[in-house]
């Protein structure tokens, strides 16, 4: 008795859209957004990435919103599975890096465990990008040789000691911190971080509307309150944020101090 072949598995690409301008986009990305014919989304995501797609392709948009989630990491784990199972090349697209604060990782996972051929191409995270469109160096000779990633919404907040993350030397980036600006401010100065480190917090960053806004430390909570920062923004801790003309004033200390 014969049985009928079992049909093979699609595939799933986990791609970095970047942190908004479609220019900042990898060859491979554009290509295979270019020929999609299924794109999961992000809400972070540009429209003007989206619209380099087929008019024939069907989008679905996972969109995820501070206390509302269009779907829960389970079910978007789930989504591309079953579409996979189906035969179907599905484009998981993801706002900057997937494996930065993308959860690319679980879906990577879920892919493996199903069977599931998956593949990751990286993209331009919302740091790396935001740093570059602002004209901050995340490292300088002069200022810092550690850079720190940390998600402004975790365990982590409350649980860890960030003292060693931040100060002389080191800067810090903060995803998803509007919300907790507050918290973040006071808890880095409770770990030892002086008042008057400088912070700039980047809206926007690469998209038309991008702006950079600067501040101390203990002022963090009042500019994200007064300027009415909204994500997507990130922000960025440490010497390198306290003006283009750092290397002038550190030239000018080190005189100082001869």
């Amino acid at each position: 008795m014969s049985s009928t072949p079992l049909s093979q598995p699609g595939k799933v690409w986990l791609v970095g859209a970047g942190p908004g301008d479609p220019d900042l986009l990898t060859l491979r990305a554009a290509r295979l957004i270019m020929r999609a014919s299924l794109i999961v989304h992000d809400g972070l995501v540009d429209p003007a990435i989206l619209a380099m797609a087929p008019p024939s392709a069907r989008m679905i948009s996972v969109a995820k919103h501070r206390a509302r989630h269009t779907m829960q990491q389970g079910e978007i784990n789930a989504l591309l599975v079953r579409e996979a199972l189906a035969g179907r090349e599905v484009i998981r697209l993801k706002g900057g890096d997937p494996f930065i604060f993308g959860r690319g990782g679980e879906e990577a996972e879920a892919c493996r465990a199903a069977g599931v051929p998956v593949e990751v191409v990286p993209g331009i995270s919302a740091a790396i990008g935001a740093a570059a469109a602002a004209q901050m160096p995340l490292t300088h000779r002069n200022a810092a040789s550690v850079v720190s990633f940390v998600a402004g919404q975790c365990k982590g907040l409350s649980d860890q000691n960030w003292a060693g993350l931040a100060g002389v030397g080191r800067t810090l980036v903060i995803y998803m911190g509007v919300a907790t600006a507050e918290a973040i401010a006071e808890k880095l100065i409770a770990d030892g971080l002086s008042p008057e480190m400088p912070v700039a917090v980047v809206e926007n960053a690469t998209r038309p509307a991008m702006r950079v806004l600067r501040a101390s430390l203990a002022g963090l909570p009042d500019l994200v309150a007064t300027a009415k920062v909204k994500s997507p923004a990130i922000i960025i801790i440490g010497e390198v944020c306290a003006a283009p003309e750092l290397e002038t004033l550190r030239a000018l200390a080190l005189e100082a101090q001869a």
